[in-house]
């Protein structure tokens, strides 16, 4: 760990431009790397926080080719939405850049012409997947096929989303084009490779030794497992038609693999912010004294922690990362989030619905962070969060605070008379806590630093409660004085500590108190951060209570949305052989009711049951017993097939066949004779 930097650079990963942004992407990356920049702004820190639109990625061909537009479409469609669901948030980068910018095509071109001219690179000729009918390559993602480590059978040329196992496309077992269906031949074509190997003894030394004490447990354990399982050759390059193009000769139409080129947008932003502010960037890439952080999900963190430092132990003069906080992810009302199934809350619609509320959503998704295993938001806990915590808790103490200096002194900070034990025990608590928070923002615990900052709150509330100045200002109202003074500077304590989590209350308080906020350490240093003879605003509500309809609207919006997954999901048999009129009058189906039911001994799927078919009483065995228990269906009307050769089970003979099918979850159903008047023998035709 760098110890006391000259300057931060903190980086946020760059968001794909292929769809808008959920709250998956904030409570991963952007609300912990935004309370983080905060918190050392008022610290008076020098900070460049950096991120950028990854605009060259495979999902922007998929998406574009989906939507019947160009890339560029589809990148300037995206950006514009994510940008503004940034500045809404209040997510404060000092600079938000594009991949597709000349500055970006210029410094990635630079960097890979650099590795090149060194020798760095392996250029090979090997097989890569090709699709026969479409004519070309294909980039990971337009291949689907059978994971090799886990079985699932929709894995990706780049990666299993279900065991996280980065692959290579011909890694997959039956490969298919997501392009056109077809199985992929394998081709030879030319591309260049960064060796990982040869940098296996660097990487072990520098995290597996150096960092095993300060980086999280889930990042070491990735970082080491991929390490442990030795390093090889990665491909830098891509035959593609959308991408920058590989700046060496004999390589027409080869782009640089996303991969390689989008954590060099770090640097590309990095050089377009330093332009505008008329600074000079390289010490924020290259200066020992500066602390580099890369805020990432766990999807993120090979690319991260070693193919991109890596990439910069090659290139030899830039800082590597002092930490790589990343999260694990976030899953929605229980299951995994999901762009393509539109299972995400999006941040540009959740304001629709909740307008000016972007902190109880900051608020709900630190408390719930998924920082070190995977979490589930769920719509109750958010209106919990609101309700018994932001309102009752925080709301509550600035408001009677407020209310009660306007209703007693005109809004006018009172002189504190002589301060009691109590008052001064509560002023040294309050100046414990910016040490406090700022130790677990520090060590990327936003989550633990979110539950300091609520207990400012409760220290004020629980003063009030116990103080009750309220009835004191009939008895003794000097002493009142100072009981709203002590409460005055709990409640521009809280403002100020606030402000990295909380910015839009953080303003709202700046308002009301007519203070602006001063720096963190103040809060720790001095008793009056703000004056007798001040004059406060009015109250307003903070936090408003969020009811029950509020909710339920959001969650039958995700049942929608649920239900509208399982049609377009649904699968129906292809229709059989044509049959004439006289094969299908040759069946005799007949309306029954089953009178007992029990399991078939040492049988898992088979009951034994007794049907009356209105012509008889027969034994049928079914292979329903995974489905329903023998009480479920004693009772139960059912169709039945009565014609069919009788066969043996298990020794039980078998006199007919009952009428089954699966519903759109694959459990298996009835189909039943429901209609009223329809007699056990009924036949039907």
């Amino acid at each position: 760990m760098i110890e006391n930097p000259k300057r931060y650079t903190i980086t946020a990963a760059l968001p794909y431009t292929n769809g808008p942004i959920h709250i998956g992407h904030l409570a991963g990356v952007y609300v912990p790397s935004d309370i983080y920049a905060r918190y050392l702004r008022l610290q008076g820190k020098d900070v460049a926080f950096i991120c950028g639109s990854d605009e060259h990625g495979v999902a922007i061909s998929m998406k574009a080719k989906k939507e019947g537009i160009t890339p560029q479409q589809v990148i300037d469609k995206y950006d514009g939405i994510i940008r503004k669901s940034f500045e809404d948030f209040g997510i404060s980068f000092d600079n938000y850049s594009r991949t597709s910018a000349k500055i970006h095509h210029e410094t990635a071109s630079a960097f890979f012409r650099k590795l090149y001219e060194n020798g760095d690179f392996i250029e090979e000729v090997t097989e890569q997947l090709f699709d026969e009918q479409a004519q070309q390559f294909l980039a990971d993602r337009f291949v689907m096929g059978t994971c090799p480590k886990c079985g699932n059978e929709e894995a990706y040329g780049d990666q299993c989303e279900k065991c996280g196992s980065t692959l290579n496309a011909t890694d997959l077992i039956n490969p298919k084009s997501t392009i056109t269906g077809t199985t992929p031949v394998k081709k030879e074509t030319k591309h260049w490779f960064l060796p990982l190997n040869r940098y296996e003894a660097f990487l072990r030394e520098w995290i597996l030794e150096g960092h095993k004490n300060d980086w999280k447990p889930n990042v070491y354990g990735q970082v080491k497992s991929w390490v442990d399982g030795g390093l090889e050759p990665r491909a830098v390059t891509r035959d593609l038609d959308w991408g920058i193009d590989v700046p060496v000769e004999d390589a027409e139409g080869k782009k640089l693999y996303v991969w390689f080129d989008a954590p060099i947008g770090y640097i590309s932003s990095t050089k377009e912010w330093a332009a505008r502010e008329g600074k000079d960037w390289e010490p924020y890439w290259k200066d020992a004294d500066t602390k580099l952080v890369h805020f990432i999900g766990k999807d993120n963190i090979v690319f991260h922690c070693i193919i991109f430092p890596a990439m910069l132990k090659a290139e030899g003069s830039f800082i590597l990362p002092d930490n790589v906080p990343a999260n694990e992810f976030l899953n929605l009302e229980g299951n995994k989030l999901s762009t393509s199934k539109n299972w995400a809350v999006w941040l540009h619609e959740y304001l629709i619905d909740f307008p000016e509320k972007q902190d109880v959503l900051r608020y709900a998704l630190t408390a719930n962070a998924p920082e070190t295993k995977d979490n589930d938001f769920t719509w109750k806990d958010f209106q919990a969060r609101n309700n018994n915590e932001l309102a009752a808790i925080y709301g509550n103490f600035i408001n009677r605070v407020v209310v009660l200096t306007n209703k007693y002194y005109d809004g006018i900070v009172p002189q504190p008379n002589e301060f009691s034990e109590v008052d001064e025990q509560t002023l040294a608590e309050l100046k414990a806590y910016p040490a406090v928070i700022a130790s677990s923002i520090e060590r990327y615990r936003f989550r633990e630093a979110l539950g300091e900052l609520m207990n400012v709150a409760r220290l004020g509330n629980k003063y009030l409660a116990d103080e009750e100045p309220w009835k004191m200002v009939k008895t003794d109202p000097e002493r009142v004085k100072t009981q709203m003074y002590v409460a005055l500077q709990i409640a521009m304590a809280l403002g100020i500590l606030s402000e990295p989590f909380l910015p839009f209350t953080a303003k709202k308080m700046v308002t009301i108190f007519k203070n602006n906020l001063i720096s963190w350490e103040k809060v720790s240093q001095t008793s009056e951060l703000v004056k007798p003879g001040h004059q406060i605003g009015q109250a307003e509500i903070l936090f408003a209570q969020i009811d029950d309809a509020e909710i339920q609207k959001q969650i039958d919006k995700l049942e929608a949305t649920k239900t509208a997954n399982k049609m377009e999901n649904k699968t129906v048999e292809p229709q059989k052989e044509t049959a004439t009129f006289e094969d299908f009058s040759k069946l005799d189906l007949r309306v029954g009711t089953i009178l007992e039911a029990e399991k078939m001994p040492k049988a898992n799927k088979l009951l034994v049951l007794k049907v009356d078919t209105g012509m008889d009483v027969r034994t049928i065995v079914s292979g329903i017993a995974e489905y329903f228990s023998p009480e479920e269906v004693v009772g139960k009307r059912v169709t039945v097939l009565v014609n069919l050769a009788p066969r043996a089970l298990r020794g039980v003979e078998s006199q007919g066949m009952i009428l089954m099918t699966n519903n759109t979850e694959g459990k298996l159903v009835f189909v039943n004779p429901d209609a009223d008047g329809v007699d056990n023998g009924a036949l039907i035709s």
